[in-house]
């Protein structure tokens, strides 16, 4: 898997151009600090879900890094800095959900709260046509982010079809991207 291949065909996919990037910069100032409440909600709407809530809470203190890479996540959305190592960081994020469990059925739609609360933080922050720009960047960048992850679980799938194993889906996702993870390290 090229991440950084996709992630320039999804910049002219989507149509992020500089102009979007610079807006993502002035978003950081407003949008970095709500990076904690965003992790919380997420987690918060994942752990109402049994399985999920099952996964996440199956190794002590995993919830608590979970936050912190969220946060960590949430403020390089508003980097500017969209190239082959941050395509490869967006494509690992789907590797290691999928070695753990993690379908994309459950990401996708929590990635619905991300967008929600930042849109409407950007509504609340923003005045005049600065939301305009800011919710079309942003709404840019989220769908490049999904796609680069999704991505990652489409590798392990294939990886795990590659390594002829025989089970369920879910077990081919697994072991098809702990092989990944275990090649990259």
């Amino acid at each position: 898997m090229d991440s950084a291949a996709l992630l320039e065909k999804l910049k002219t996919r989507t149509g992020l151009n500089e102009g979007h990037v610079q807006t993502l910069v002035k978003l950081e100032r407003s949008m970095g600090p709500m990076a904690s409440e965003v992790a919380l909600a997420f987690y918060d709407y994942l752990g109402r879900d049994p399985e999920m809530h099952e996964i996440l809470w199956a190794v002590p203190g995993r919830v608590e890094r979970l936050y912190q890479s969220f946060a960590r996540w949430y403020k390089e959305l508003f980097s500017g800095q969209y190239d082959a190592a941050y395509a490869q960081r967006r494509a690992q994020i789907g590797l290691i959900h999928a070695a753990v469990g993690v379908k994309p059925s459950y990401i996708m739609p929590a990635m619905g709260i991300v967008q929600e609360l930042s849109l409407e933080h950007m509504r609340n922050s923003l005045r005049g046509s600065e939301v305009y720009e800011s919710v079309e960047a942003f709404e840019k960048i989220i769908a490049i982010e999904s796609a680069l992850i999704q991505e990652g679980y489409a590798a392990a799938m294939e990886e795990g079809f590659r390594m002829g194993l025989k089970g369920s889906r879910e077990e081919t996702l697994v072991a098809g991207a702990k092989g990944l993870l275990e090649r990259a390290y």
